[in-house]
């Protein structure tokens, strides 16, 4: 029986859909691959054809699915810190949105603290990862100096909406509270705490959010 125009465009879009969800595992594969090897083994000492090796795909496939290893790093910072398969501005990222929703400033640097302890634990081994790679790769110079600086503009809006609540102490500028936000919520703050102290994660988010209470209300 041969097939109608609606049946061929249902077959099209099916096909479609099935590469797409294939492509997409491919791509999962091979970032996860990546993040294991450069927290395994390093950065430099990662080569392309062991991500591939271990993402169980062609070299040139996962040059396809996700580009040189500078590319590859862009990657596993922008997932790392949605969460998801995929880079999500900071304005749309869910604690963003409640944090902004939230009444307070308690509430609000609660939820932020939450976050960051969470993120951290995705980020930890590609935040080494990209300080190593970071030395020797222009590119990933770049990026590092990229998101350090992006993550400072974020935190001045942060800022900005903390003030909006009439809480902050009125001896800091928007630009100091900022600041204070930004270097510990890094993640060399992090890493003397939770990687060479051994706190959990669940306590370094809660230190965060009772110390920024204790250093920003009036």
């Amino acid at each position: 029986m041969a097939l109608v125009t609606g049946d061929v465009k249902s077959t099209r879009r099916y096909t479609s859909t099935v590469r797409a969800e294939q492509a997409a595992g491919t791509r999962r594969a091979v970032l996860q691959a990546a993040r294991d090897l450069f927290a395994e083994r390093g950065y430099a000492a990662t080569s392309i054809s062991a991500i591939a090796l271990r993402a169980g795909v062609a070299v040139d496939t996962v040059y396809a699915a996700a580009g040189r290893k500078p590319a590859l790093l862009r990657e596993l910072v922008e997932t790392s810190v949605s969460g998801t398969d995929h880079a999500v501005p900071a304005e749309q990222r869910d604690y963003v949105r409640r944090a902004r929703e939230a009444a307070t400033v308690r509430e609000k640097l609660r939820i932020y603290a939450t976050a960051v302890a969470e993120i951290g634990v995705r980020m930890a081994p590609v935040h080494r990862a990209l300080a190593e790679a970071a030395v020797s790769d222009a590119d990933c110079a770049a990026l590092r100096s990229e998101i350090s600086a992006r993550r400072a503009a974020n935190m001045r809006l942060f800022a900005a909406d903390l003030r909006d609540t009439g809480e902050l102490r009125a001896d800091l500028t928007d630009d100091e509270v900022a600041d204070i936000v930004w270097s510990m919520n890094s993640a060399e703050y992090r890493a003397l705490l939770v990687g060479e102290r051994g706190w959990t994660a669940e306590r370094f988010g809660s230190w965060l959010a009772d110390a920024w209470v204790r250093l920003l209300l009036a």
